[in-house]
């Protein structure tokens, strides 16, 4: 089951989001929620979120 993470409020973040999160070795996805707010969800499988977390909280926080 894929859970989302974080709703990234432009494609330019999510992409960066999806591309740090998968260098750290997770699967990623990026889906489109609001195509005229241009916002995204990054999911990840639930079983990674806790990990995923951390490392997200690093990549937000820089």
């Amino acid at each position: 089951m894929w859970t989302v993470i974080y709703i990234a409020p432009t494609a330019k973040i999510a992409d960066r989001i999806k591309t740090k999160l998968t260098e750290e070795g997770f699967l990623v996805q990026v889906r489109p929620i609001n195509v005229t707010n241009n916002q995204f969800e990054i999911l990840v499988p639930e079983g990674e979120l806790e990990d995923v977390q951390e490392v997200l909280n690093g990549i937000l926080h820089r």
